[in-house]
């Protein structure tokens, strides 16, 4: 039988709660297996997308994916992952991303969220002080 991570049900489950969205990301050289262990584990349908494919493929379509079945912009979203590479790859799409070497538990969680946080506190910095950039560049062309 399959099991999830001690703490990733719990998780899982609060952020359902809380309205939160999510969807997984996954190559496996056995899609139809995923898939069944998914619903062994009760809890395929809580993610609003399900990017399940052979490993031939890259991170960066799945979340090519989700984006245009959900809508929600890159650094919306929150990833968590075991491979570096992917990590990189999908940090540079604008995806918070965090590398876990033993599943996602609270430890690993917290420092998404805590990552999170941060990336969009830059996000809304960079948003202001670019509108304060072109304020001024549209006042000083009028003013020639």
């Amino acid at each position: 039988m399959p099991s999830l991570y001690p703490h990733a049900k719990g998780i899982l489950y609060a952020l359902k709660d809380k309205g939160v969205d999510f969807a997984i990301a996954s190559r496996s050289p056995t899609p139809d297996i995923a898939n069944t262990f998914l619903e062994k584990l009760g809890i395929k349908t809580m993610f609003v997308s399900q990017e399940i494919f052979s490993s031939w493929t890259h991170k960066t379509d799945h979340f090519k994916n989700i984006n245009r079945k959900t809508g929600v912009p890159y650094n919306e979203m929150l990833f968590f992952d075991d491979e570096d590479r992917n990590i990189d790859t999908v940090s540079k799409m604008g995806v918070t991303s965090i590398l876990v070497e033993n599943g996602v538990n609270l430890g690993a969680f917290r420092q998404g969220l805590s990552s999170f946080s941060q990336n969009k506190s830059l996000l809304e910095k960079n948003k202001q002080r670019w509108r304060t950039f072109s304020q001024k560049s549209s006042s000083e062309k009028e003013g020639q």
